[in-house]
């Protein structure tokens, strides 16, 4: 097999590293508008203009000072594997600050393509490169780029010749970057910048600082912080009804239509109902309760990644983890678990700490992720609901309920983490470096097709092959019985003592136990059990499920109960198999099973309790 040249590509964090990437390989790497998104490499081939190149995605990083895990993964394969060239990407609005990473990268090896990606955006600061001159002083080739236009990969693959055969640059092998050589190689960085960049107008960046006072002010930050979730929550929650709905009506079409087909086949009748009405309605109720708030709700998370919002955010939140003993970095892992525990799960990666990654695990369910969202909606909707017709203050009035209810997961994580960072986990907290990125106009369509391909999707599948053998066990619970009584039943049964502690019911707790693969079929095994149905369903109306639940003994109590112990309870499977690959320790994965139920479960008992003391 001939061997192809070898490129890496090194950058700071933010400046399109991976979109540059994505351009050359045609892979699909997720790319983002904040700091500490690639922890892993990405590699793959390109074949452009005859020539066939092998490219590697190293992680973002500042310098080659291995103060981080980026920054040891980036220098390790610079200087061991020895590329054949580096391609060095920068930030056309902040190249003084990307250039000291160059200088670094020039120091090791001369076969370096310098690629100042984001052009555009500097035309529109007015801020101009004099490439020529950059040419002169680095002594490598230099490049201009927007890589989002197609033009791209000709442009990188006309130039990497230049950067294989270049050996003009000097190539000095340092053993150790230590304080006093970097700060050199900023002081050059400076001196050149100062001749060859040039911004005709100064004030071009007073609409970046105006918002940075706005979103991380000591009195706006926060307020527009919830102001922003509450928007989010609200614009999900009034626009995921009407899909819900359709599909939900397209499936039960389609589980007609199945149904006479299988019947027509040699399968016996109750493997036929085991297929349809165990398993296919448990996924398509998945499917049609999940589906359509995650595909509001990604792409508008997706937005905000895009526009340059969410390190803000970590930014006001950075102080409150830091009280708390843990990493700031914290806050963009907790921001995930919103979308899917399993996905803020595995972006504890961008950690450095053990020590802080593992508390960042084991606190993240404590925010309650997409699908425990139609089970907190469906409690306010019934017992927490306005008294009035109008669509728009209903959805507003559920928007700030369920932001309520995020902000106590909130407390909640900033506890825990606090809890373990002086107990189990103790340690001093890490310091990070957060780069606030600058405003961008969100590219909306590869903000759409990225969020449903690499978020919405992603999630759907993995919630899907959890729930179909969930639809087989709660099937066969409720149509297998001993005396006459279904397995379902006296399941329920057994754990009615330990419910009616919590102020539930048993019929709640082995709800919540068969929702372990996907915490969208609670309510339904719930209105099941009640109904002493053989098959999962679900209440047609609100009056009829408020009905039903009324006649079996809910009050207010028990919804404020039920709401307790959805926003607090194990992980479902989905996360607890990230966990266990994540820490490959079944101790600390049990520790993430037991850590919120204990927390959920002593918080219904000690409400129950005071209600019955003193009401």
């Amino acid at each position: 097999m001939d061997r192809y040249p070898v490129i890496a590509l090194m950058g700071n964090p933010n400046v399109g590293k991976s979109t540059v990437f994505n351009v050359l390989t045609g892979m699909h790497q997720h790319t983002g508008n904040w700091c500490g998104k690639t922890v892993e490499s990405a590699a793959g081939f390109c074949t452009c203009l005859g020539c066939t190149y092998y490219f590697v995605d190293l992680p973002g990083c500042y310098a080659l000072s291995c103060r981080s895990m980026e920054e040891t993964v980036s220098r390790d394969y610079l200087i061991q594997q020895n590329p054949d060239a580096v391609i060095a990407i920068c930030d056309a609005t902040c190249l003084e600050h990307n250039l000291n990473l160059v200088l670094q990268i020039c120091s090791i090896t001369p076969h370096v393509l310098l690629c100042i990606n984001l052009m555009d955006e500097a035309r529109k600061k007015q801020i101009s490169i004099d490439f020529s001159q950059l040419k002169k002083e680095l002594k490598i080739p230099v490049l201009g780029i927007t890589a989002r236009k197609r033009q791209t990969r000709q442009q990188i693959c006309q130039h990497l010749p230049l950067a294989l055969t270049n050996n003009s640059g000097p190539s000095l092998y340092p053993d150790q970057t230590d304080s006093g050589q970097e700060a050199t190689y900023i002081q050059q960085a400076h001196s050149i910048c100062a001749k060859a960049v040039m911004q005709k107008a100064p004030g071009a960046q007073t609409r970046d600082r105006t918002l940075d006072w706005l979103f991380t002010g000591k009195w706006t930050g926060f307020p527009i912080m919830l102001l922003c979730l509450l928007f989010l929550l609200w614009l999900t929650i009034a626009g995921a009804n009407y899909p819900s709905v359709f599909l939900n009506s397209l499936f039960t079409k389609l589980e007609h239509i199945l149904y006479a087909l299988l019947s027509r086949t040699p399968l016996s009748k109750s493997l036929t109902e085991l297929l349809i009405f165990g398993m296919y309605r448990v996924v398509s109720w998945v499917v049609s309760v999940m589906l359509p708030p995650m595909a509001i709700f990604f792409p508008l998370f997706t937005i905000l990644e895009d526009f340059g919002y969410l390190p803000r955010i970590a930014f006001n939140l950075d102080a409150c983890f830091e009280r708390c003993r843990t990493c700031g970095k914290q806050c963009l892992t907790m921001l995930m678990g919103l979308g899917c525990n399993a996905a803020g799960v595995t972006g504890c990666r961008i950690i450095d700490s053990p020590r802080e990654r593992l508390i960042a695990i084991l606190t993240n369910s404590f925010v309650p992720c997409n699908g425990r969202f139609p089970t907190i909606l469906a409690i306010f909707t019934l017992f927490f609901a306005l008294d009035t017709s109008s669509p728009f203050l209903n959805a507003l009035w559920l928007a700030f309920l369920l932001t309520s209810v995020l902000l106590l997961g909130f407390f909640m994580t900033f506890l825990t983490s606090r809890m373990l960072s002086g107990t189990l986990l103790k340690g001093v907290p890490s310091f990070f470096t957060l780069e606030l990125p600058p405003y961008r106009r969100p590219q909306m369509l590869q903000v759409i097709l990225r969020s449903l391909s690499d978020r919405t999707l992603h999630v759907l599948l993995r919630a899907i092959t959890s729930a179909a053998p969930a639809g087989l066990l709660i099937w066969l619970l409720a149509n297998l019985s001993i005396s006459g009584n279904s397995l379902l039943y006296r399941i329920s049964d057994f754990l009615d003592p330990a419910g009616r502690l919590l102020g539930l019911d048993g019929v709640i707790l082995m709800a919540f136990f068969l929702g372990l693969p996907a915490n969208e079929i609670i309510v339904p095994v719930m209105i099941m059990t009640y109904t002493f149905q053989t098959v999962l369903t679900d209440s047609q109306t609100l009056q009829s499920l408020s009905n039903t639940l009324i006649q079996n003994g809910w009050t207010i109590h028990t919804a404020v109960s039920m709401l307790l112990l959805t926003l607090f309870h194990w992980p479902c499977a989905t996360t607890l198999l990230t966990i266990k690959k994540e820490t490959c320790s079944l101790k600390w994965t049990a520790a993430a099973f037991l850590l919120p139920t204990l927390t959920g479960f002593s918080l219904c008992f000690l409400y129950t309790s005071f209600i019955r003391l003193f009401f």
